[in-house]
């Protein structure tokens, strides 16, 4: 670590942050996630670790209990904005199933929603949720996420009862005990009328953990895409796939091949060149060096091939060029192993790092057969690859790809779409923050509709209507046949088509076996 903390920039955006049962370490985070928010960044944090309000301090008192923490660190994230700018801090909280708080943490922002809709109601205070109704408020600040067992799960689908257990072990009574359908069933009622919490799958999550040796991956950061062990920070680079589209249509996978490699290496090179905010997060970057390469622009790539979102194609299009990403990635790591060495915890982690990689080998084969052969071929060679020089190299870095938001970013690289997304919509309306209302049409639908055979004419008749009327539907020169390509997130105000929110999940499931780290993507659900 430099001298200077300023010698090197915070090239991090993802931070996940651990804390220990006592005060010391309570007010310790507080402080840490202070300074992330002033440098930009977002954190996570697991608080399973802090006893329940329900259990015994040392001394003979009653814990605050971590709901109360919550509190503290929700303040200080309203008052410190992100990179000291006008964009609200970034961090999650999670909270394991077992804990014995696990209900309140469940409801909390929800019951602190009522009183802002409460506030609204009585026409003193507008319905915005930066107004003051809504700053008056707890629990704004962060995402929340339950980690929840396969256990639990087993235990909602056979109608059981889910027992939590104490954390300290110090207390007179039997923690407490739910229905866990009506438990999930909570979760599930408050997600639908605030949006908190989500649900984190931590078995699976850590079935697919590179590194179990050192320890378990108990939290992520706020977006969700990073997840590995306890303070250890995250950097992220994502490559618009538009630009590896051939005038004929099909995909240049040697290019692409070549740029991840080219970016996975700028991004290890970057590790020793960056500032970490806290010691255990800098010696845990070298020990660890976990990357976060992805990509942008799937929405566009798909519509500008005439392939609709929902589609069998579009799954299997997803599924081997992310495979391909994480197989380069993970090849070019390989590689720099077998000159500089693998990352300095490899050798206590080889066996289950290896076994994880064999995983992402195996879900090749699962890829939807639906899209180009060549591309799923493509995936096959850079994973055998991955597989032999892995084996005599190890490798580099302990993580390679995630999935991230890319919502900044898209922008400035000229996408039409974010991540893994689709559109939103053909025709979009961006507030801006100095002011005023920019619109956006998609620029991938002349060339989608060149794809399928429409002429210059037809094209310019058709985008003229979409600009018109905000949606494609009733276009006079289209193909009704052609609708699905077109299809977005949000359903026009002019029109009556959107994609099924089963569709973002089933699209996740194309890509997740090829990541070490999540997806992070917003599903646009019908109120219901």
């Amino acid at each position: 670590r430099p001298e200077n903390p300023y010698e090197f920039p915070q090239a991090s955006a993802c931070f996940i942050q651990s804390v220990g049962d006592n005060m010391e370490d309570i007010m310790r985070l507080a402080t840490s996630e202070a300074m992330l928010f002033k440098f930009g960044s977002g954190t996570g944090t697991d608080l399973s670790t802090i006893r329940s309000c329900q259990e015994k301090l040392s001394g003979g008192g009653r814990p605050s209990g971590p709901l109360s923490f919550m509190r503290v660190y929700d303040q200080i994230a309203a008052v410190v904005k992100s990179g000291g700018k006008t964009r609200r801090a970034a961090k999650m909280q999670s909270l394991k199933v077992w804990h014995p708080d696990i209900l309140e943490f469940i409801e909390c922002k929800w019951k602190e929603e009522q009183k802002a809709h409460t506030l609204i109601e009585s026409g003193k205070y507008e319905a915005n949720f930066n107004g003051e109704a809504y700053s008056s408020i707890l629990f704004q600040n962060a995402n929340l996420s339950v980690r929840v067992t396969d256990e639990f799960m087993e235990t909602v689908r056979c109608g059981g009862r889910w027992t939590t257990r104490w954390v300290s072990g110090q207390a007179t009574s039997e923690p407490p005990t739910y229905e866990a359908r009506e438990l999930l069933d909570r979760m599930a009622r408050c997600a639908w009328a605030c949006g908190d919490p989500g649900v984190q799958y931590d078995t699976t999550i850590n079935r697919w953990h590179t590194c179990p040796n050192s320890g378990r991956i108990n939290a992520s950061n706020p977006c969700s895409e990073y997840m590995f062990l306890d303070n250890t920070a995250c950097n992220l680079a994502s490559i618009n796939l538009m630009k590896f589209r051939r005038q004929d249509g099909t995909f240049d996978i040697e290019r692409f091949r070549a740029v991840c490699r080219l970016f996975f290496i700028a991004q290890e090179i970057l590790v020793d060149h960056a500032s970490y905010p806290t010691d255990r997060i800098a010696e845990n970057s070298h020990l660890y060096r976990p990357l976060g390469l992805g990509y942008s622009n799937l929405g566009s790539l798909l519509m500008s091939s005439g392939i609709a979102y929902d589609s069998d194609t579009a799954y299997s299009v997803c599924g081997s060029i992310t495979a391909v990403l994480h197989g380069a990635a993970n090849l070019a790591s390989a590689e720099m192993a077998g000159v500089v060495g693998p990352f300095a915890m490899y050798a206590d982690n080889r066996d289950p790092m290896l076994r994880v990689m064999q995983m992402h080998r195996d879900a090749v084969e699962q890829v939807n057969d639906a899209g180009p052969a060549y591309l799923k071929d493509a995936a096959r060679r850079v994973w055998n690859e991955v597989l032999a020089l892995g084996r005599k190299n190890g490798f580099r870095n302990a993580q390679a790809t995630v999935l991230a938001p890319t919502g900044t970013i898209s922008f400035m690289m000229d996408c039409d779409t974010t991540g893994i997304e689709p559109d939103i919509a053909l025709v979009k309306y961006k507030q801006l923050a100095g002011g005023g209302m920019l619109k956006i049409i998609n620029k991938t639908v002349p060339m989608a509709l060149g794809s399928q055979g429409y002429d210059q004419q037809q094209i310019e008749s058709i985008t003229k209507y979409i600009s018109e009327h905000d949606t494609i539907e009733g276009a006079p020169d289209l193909d009704e046949e052609h609708l699905t390509i077109f299809d977005c997130a949000f359903k026009p105000a002019n029109g009556s088509r959107s994609i099924p929110w089963k569709a973002h999940v089933r699209m996740m499931s194309a890509a997740q076996p090829f990541l070490s780290g999540v997806i992070s993507q917003t599903f646009n659900m019908p109120a219901e």
